[in-house]
């Protein structure tokens, strides 16, 4: 065993090793009996891939670049694709990011487009389509811009023409809502296509603190009639509605504090657990009622598992295998269940469960390591104090090494992540970015503060106008605690986080004196120009329930921000930010970094033209974690050879 400094043993996790295991497989479906899906790739510029399981159990790419199978609807993007099996032959839907319109394509020929063109980033877009084959259509989310201004925007469900007659006519498509909701996701059909569910929500409120789910008769003329109201509202979140095999409607909903399952308002299975998460893209999924009347179920507190859900007994069977995480996205086909799964020691992959036979395996984007295991972090779940004796999770992945150790009385550097959202939580999963610092010896914890989803609506709702108060104080108590256990070197402690953990971690810096250095990633740092008319329709109201209105606190929303206390600012930072971002866009950093002008603050602000609110280019990706590391490096001293040198200017 090599002794050796924290910080500075050798690893052969670098950047370029996790940016290529950036992301995850998404959007899982059938077409027939073949299991299809989307993927990230982030060596060809960061595009998602279609691909499809075959019947001889290959893997194959459905569309070559520069297909791109993602679209732009509330920005984050929905459900971009769906398929099924048309006089024998697959007959796939997908929209295409580049030019946001949506297509047909039947394998062995060429994308057929069926939607019209429009100004890329403006103009149309179309999201979690579903296929009417009787009708000839695919019924859909048409989110349309009005104007120049990022809050122009109308969103209705509408039916789009299979045949190709409204790829130059957009008289052709046609509307099936009238507009009156702000935000719509898309339609379920009921098993004899008689009715059609969906969810919908207007501004101020973001779609975990209430939504309405409605239900329309279909007439003979493919008409909606007699929408109504059968569940939800202001304080009631519905986060997925969908059509048992009976045509029994079944929905998650909040309503007791949790998110659980009801089928025609009857809770299935009541329990202080979480049957579904927050409805951040229109088409998430948690849950797959099985023709047998079963239900595959993603579920838990905190971490999430596969189930099947016996909706008579209220008895769940769970999958077994190495997963403890499954993503949002999930599709069922007669007695077949397929998600997504990772676990501490596997990244994300397919994963299938065959309910007659009970067996569970992964049938695409398997993973494979890129690494011998013996480097990958060991994390602990802990809950730790927080102020007035609340509780704050987190994920603590302490430095780890096969071959070295530290000299005995060295405690550690520690790295706070602070999770995007804010209104979601970090799963207990395989993330080689963390592998990258663990294995030099940083340690590295995640915190789910108060906020955060998965531990019921109360837990949420702490930060309900306490934004940049509850989310600092919770990271500073994991800090702390992490020191005064011994766990971590209290002077050698950074934050990091992207977003709304971009925001928390300027926050923490300008108002406590916790951390030695920070990384802030296309964070949020003005209130006051991040608002309707600044950032995109779908959060610019979101500060109402993170902060209050603006006209009753407006003294808050400058109170809060980070760049109004950037005079307080000393600790070394890096600031990355992608310059294509419309969620946070570039100049809320410029007006960061504009009140600190002048002042002995060493900092870095890197920046990366073609890229948005999100990382998703590999050079990107292997930028910013060097960068990263370099500052750890030279803040606490560290010896980490073959890392480019990140340039520090006052």
């Amino acid at each position: 065993m090599l002794t050796s400094p924290y910080g500075t043993w050798p690893s052969p996790v670098d950047a370029a090793l996790a940016a290529a295991h950036d992301g995850r497989p998404e959007w899982v479906g059938f077409v027939g009996d073949e299991v299809w899906w989307t993927e990230p790739r982030p060596a060809e510029g960061g595009r998602r891939a279609l691909v499809r399981r075959t019947a001889e159990g290959t893997e194959e790419t459905v569309l070559p670049a520069p297909w791109h199978v993602r679209n732009r609807v509330v920005e984050y993007g929905g459900c971009p694709w769906t398929g099924a099996m048309d006089a024998g032959r697959p007959l796939v839907v997908f929209t295409h990011f580049a030019d946001q319109r949506m297509y047909r394509y039947e394998p062995g020929g060429e994308p057929l487009a069926l939607t019209p063109p429009s100004p890329v980033g403006a103009g149309l877009r179309w999201a979690d389509p579903h296929l009417d084959l009787d009708r000839g259509e695919v019924w859909c989310v048409l989110e349309e811009f009005t104007g120049d201004g990022p809050g122009d925007v109308r969103r209705v469900l509408a039916a789009v023409p299979l045949d190709g007659s409204a790829a130059e006519d957009r008289s052709a498509v046609r509307e099936l809502t009238d507009g009156r909701h702000r935000f719509v996701t898309g339609p379920r059909l009921s098993p004899d296509g008689r009715r059609a569910a969906w969810l919908a929500w207007d501004h101020p409120r973001m779609p975990w603190d209430g939504t309405e789910l409605l239900v329309a008769e279909i007439g003979a003329d493919g008409v909606l009639h007699g929408v109504h109201t059968v569940a939800g509202g202001p304080r009631e979140a519905i986060a997925q509605a969908d059509w048992s095999a009976d045509g029994s409607l079944l929905y998650t909903s909040d309503r007791s504090g949790w998110w659980n399952l009801y089928r025609d308002g009857t809770p299935l299975c009541p329990r202080e657990e979480e049957f579904a998460g927050p409805l951040w893209r229109p088409g998430l999924r948690w849950f797959a009622p099985l023709d047998s009347g079963l239900i595959a179920v993603v579920h838990g507190r905190g971490s999430t598992m596969l189930g099947i859900l016996d909706p008579e007994s209220g008895e769940i069977v769970d999958a077994v295998g190495p997963w403890t995480e499954f993503a949002p996205t999930l599709a069922a086909r007669g007695g077949r269940a397929v998600a997504v799964g990772a676990g501490p020691r596997t990244g994300y992959e397919v994963v299938e469960l065959d309910t007659v036979t009970g067996r569970t395996r992964a049938i695409g984007a398997r993973h494979r390591d890129a690494v011998d295991p013996a480097y990958y972090p060991e994390p602990r779940i802990r809950t730790f104090p927080g102020p007035d004796g609340r509780e704050v999770h987190a994920h603590v992945y302490p430095p780890h090494h096969p071959t070295c150790t530290a000299s005995d009385g060295e405690a550690p550097p520690y790295v706070i992540w602070a999770h995007g959202g804010p209104t979601d939580r970090v799963p207990l999963v395989l993330d080689l970015a963390i592998a990258y610092f663990t294995s030099r010896g940083i340690g590295v914890a995640e915190v789910n503060y108060g906020g955060s989803t998965g531990y019921g609506r109360a837990y949420r709702e702490r930060l309900r106008e306490q934004w940049g108060v509850v989310d600092v104080e919770d990271c500073a108590a994991v800090a702390r605690a992490l020191a005064e256990e011994g766990t971590a070197d209290p002077d050698r402690l950074a934050i990091r986080g992207g977003s709304a953990g971009g925001w928390t971690a300027a926050a923490s810096l300008t108002t406590t004196d916790v951390y030695a250095c920070g990384t802030i990633v296309y964070p949020i740092l003005d209130l006051a120009t991040w608002g309707p008319g600044d950032t995109h329709d779908f959060e610019s109201r979101y500060l109402e329930s993170l902060i209050g209105p603006f006209t009753e606190v407006p003294a808050r929303y400058a109170e809060r921000s980070p760049t109004s206390h950037a005079d307080r600012l000393t600790a070394p930072f890096l600031l990355l930010q992608g310059l294509d971002d419309v969620i946070c866009p570039p100049a809320q950093s410029e007006r960061f970094l504009a009140r600190i002008a002048g002042r002995d603050v060493p900092h870095a602000h890197l920046t990366f033209a073609g890229e948005g609110h999100g990382f998703r280019r590999a050079e990107t990706m292997v930028r910013a974690l060097e960068a990263e590391l370099s500052l750890y490096a030279q803040v606490f001293g560290l010896d980490v050879p073959g890392v480019p040198r990140l340039e520090l200017h006052p």
